[in-house]
């Protein structure tokens, strides 16, 4: 298929999406083919840590996924937060020694892999996820061909993602839910858990019955942990994902002794807050303006803090409600805190 059709049939898979991971799979039904893609994994972040949260994923070495997710991370090479552009082939970042990156040593070489295409997908609010795409021996390292059409899609994922996280918060407040936890090892294998992690776990990746849930959030903020320690990034080992019904969660990993805990409960009003003003666009006086309203301010005292009149204040406001899909302070105020 040309390239420009390509683009054209992803721009509409984007311009009529309602659901993220309906998204991602039409998307990847559509490049899988075209990109002649041998496994792939497409991951939702959190947009300030860049943290995966939710995969869409075909990997035949399925079994060794917790040692891909934490090379991943302790790998620099392509690393999806240090990227300059949107678009980075492993063939190209390492010169055609592909032992340069921790991910395929250890993990890919042994599967035939001959590159691997990173996406990021990042505009200025944050990052909203990123996809790993690998070629497997006999097929051919990706091409300037293949990068330039990631390359154009990329900004196109990107508002579409953003725009379905945003729609997230639409629902009923949130529940005060028991957080979860899961106890894992460095190598990211699971020693111990709570009684109720699972059914959380199944909630946010489903699985076929009778398979056990993969605790993918689990996974990566542990490798993100790890990969602070490591000093191969800054960003906290935390991410936040919506759940359904307008909740959200925070994920956490923590050291706890040799171990590695890493904790699942309800994203505090704060946190919601953050997610919210990035996924809707806010600009960052609109949202200076939301945060003025949170603390109880009413127009009078928002135009004393911003040094605005109450006229351009109630202008704000009403931009602050397009962008929200709300009309008034009291339901912008529950949709963004959930309670």
């Amino acid at each position: 298929m040309p390239q420009r059709a390509v683009v054209r049939a992803v721009e509409r898979l984007c311009r009529d999406a309602v659901d993220e991971r309906a998204l991602r799979v039409a998307v990847l039904d559509l490049l899988v083919p075209e990109l002649r893609l041998d496994a792939w994994a497409w991951l939702l972040t959190d947009p300030v840590t860049a943290v995966g949260t939710s995969p869409v994923a075909v990997v035949p070495w399925f079994s060794e996924l917790p040692a891909q997710v934490r090379w991943k991370y302790l790998s620099p090479v392509n690393r999806w937060t240090g990227l300059r552009g949107a678009v980075a082939r492993l063939h190209d970042a390492t010169g055609g020694d592909l032992a340069q990156s921790d991910v395929w040593r250890e993990v890919l070489r042994s599967h035939g892999v001959v590159d691997a295409a990173s996406v990021v997908l990042q505009d200025r609010w944050g990052t909203w996820g990123f996809l790993e795409l690998w070629r497997c021996a006999p097929t051919a390292p990706f091409d300037p061909h293949d990068a330039a059409l990631l390359t154009e899609v990329a900004p196109v994922l990107t508002a579409a993602l953003r725009r379905l996280v945003a729609t997230a918060f639409d629902g009923p407040t949130d529940s005060a839910a028991a957080p979860v936890v899961l106890v894992l090892d460095d190598q990211l294998d699971v020693r111990a858990q709570t009684p109720q992690t699972e059914a959380l776990l199944r909630r946010l990746l489903p699985v076929p019955p009778g398979a056990a849930p993969v605790p993918a959030v689990a996974y990566n903020a542990a490798a993100q942990l790890l990969a602070l320690e490591a000093g191969v990034d800054v960003g906290a080992a935390s991410a936040r994902l919506g759940v359904g019904e307008g909740r959200w969660i925070t994920a956490r990993a923590t050291r706890l002794g040799s171990d590695i805990a890493v904790v699942l409960s309800p994203a505090t009003g704060a946190e919601r807050l953050e997610v919210f003003v990035r996924a809707t666009g806010l600009s960052d006086r609109e949202g200076e303006l939301v945060g003025h309203l949170v603390e109880g301010c009413d127009t009078r005292e928002v135009a004393a803090r911003m040094v605005l009149s109450e006229h351009t204040v109630q202008d704000h406001l009403k931009a602050v409600f397009d962008k929200s899909g709300v009309r008034s302070r009291r339901a912008l105020l529950a949709r963004a805190l959930g309670a």
